[in-house]
Protein backbone atom coordinates (compact mmCIF):
# COMPACT_ATOMS: atom_id res chain seq x y z
CA UNK A 1 0.00 0.00 0.00
CA UNK A 2 2.45 2.26 1.23
CA UNK A 3 5.00 1.59 -2.09
CA UNK A 4 1.43 1.76 -4.67
CA UNK A 5 1.00 5.73 -2.92
CA UNK A 6 4.75 6.52 -3.44
CA UNK A 7 4.50 5.06 -6.90
CA UNK A 8 1.52 7.53 -7.55
CA UNK A 9 2.93 10.51 -5.67
CA UNK A 10 6.31 9.90 -8.15
CA UNK A 11 4.10 9.85 -11.19
CA UNK A 12 1.61 12.75 -10.59
CA UNK A 13 -1.03 9.85 -10.51
CA UNK A 14 -2.17 10.50 -7.07
CA UNK A 15 -4.98 13.06 -6.68
CA UNK A 16 -4.47 16.16 -4.56
CA UNK A 17 -7.63 17.84 -2.55
CA UNK A 18 -7.18 20.99 -0.61
CA UNK A 19 -10.03 22.12 1.56
CA UNK A 20 -10.36 26.11 2.09
CA UNK A 21 -9.34 28.24 -1.27
CA UNK A 22 -7.73 31.31 1.07
CA UNK A 23 -4.36 32.14 1.39
CA UNK A 24 -3.03 28.87 2.21
CA UNK A 25 -5.24 26.35 0.37
CA UNK A 26 -5.31 28.42 -3.26
CA UNK A 27 -1.46 28.70 -3.89
CA UNK A 28 -0.90 25.27 -2.50
CA UNK A 29 -4.01 24.12 -5.18
CA UNK A 30 -2.32 25.80 -8.17
CA UNK A 31 1.57 24.64 -6.99
CA UNK A 32 0.11 20.93 -7.01
CA UNK A 33 -1.53 21.54 -10.48
CA UNK A 34 1.41 23.46 -12.24
CA UNK A 35 3.28 20.31 -11.41
CA UNK A 36 1.01 17.81 -12.84
CA UNK A 37 -1.62 16.68 -9.79
CA UNK A 38 -5.29 16.14 -10.86
CA UNK A 39 -6.29 18.98 -7.64
CA UNK A 40 -9.90 19.53 -6.66
CA UNK A 41 -10.34 22.17 -4.87
CA UNK A 42 -13.10 22.70 -1.77
CA UNK A 43 -14.46 26.09 -0.30
CA UNK A 44 -17.84 27.39 1.59
CA UNK A 45 -17.28 30.81 -0.29
CA UNK A 46 -19.90 30.58 -3.53
CA UNK A 47 -17.49 33.61 -4.81
CA UNK A 48 -14.35 32.11 -4.68
CA UNK A 49 -15.55 29.12 -6.40
CA UNK A 50 -17.03 31.30 -9.10
CA UNK A 51 -13.75 33.32 -9.34
CA UNK A 52 -11.51 30.13 -9.19
CA UNK A 53 -13.45 28.47 -12.24
CA UNK A 54 -13.23 31.42 -13.94
CA UNK A 55 -9.71 31.28 -13.88
CA UNK A 56 -9.54 35.40 -11.31
CA UNK A 57 -7.10 35.36 -8.78
CA UNK A 58 -7.95 36.88 -5.41
CA UNK A 59 -4.84 36.28 -3.51
CA UNK A 60 -1.62 38.28 -3.90
CA UNK A 61 0.67 35.32 -3.75
CA UNK A 62 0.07 33.76 -6.64
CA UNK A 63 0.34 35.09 -10.29
CA UNK A 64 -3.30 35.54 -11.85
CA UNK A 65 -1.74 33.99 -14.94
CA UNK A 66 -0.63 30.64 -13.34
CA UNK A 67 -4.30 30.11 -11.61
CA UNK A 68 -5.88 30.73 -15.54
CA UNK A 69 -3.78 28.26 -17.01
CA UNK A 70 -4.45 25.30 -14.40
CA UNK A 71 -7.78 26.03 -15.12
CA UNK A 72 -7.77 26.71 -18.87
CA UNK A 73 -5.52 23.19 -18.96
CA UNK A 74 -8.08 21.38 -17.21
CA UNK A 75 -5.07 19.94 -14.93
CA UNK A 76 -7.16 21.06 -12.69
CA UNK A 77 -9.31 23.40 -10.38
CA UNK A 78 -12.64 22.44 -10.36
CA UNK A 79 -13.75 23.70 -7.10
CA UNK A 80 -16.69 23.15 -5.17
CA UNK A 81 -19.33 24.30 -2.89
CA UNK A 82 -18.43 22.30 0.10
CA UNK A 83 -21.76 22.27 2.58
Amino acid sequence: MKMTLLRRIEQREAKVAVIGLGYVGLPLAVEKAKVGFDVTGLDRNPARVEMVNRGENYIPDILGSDLAQVVKEGNSMPPRNSP
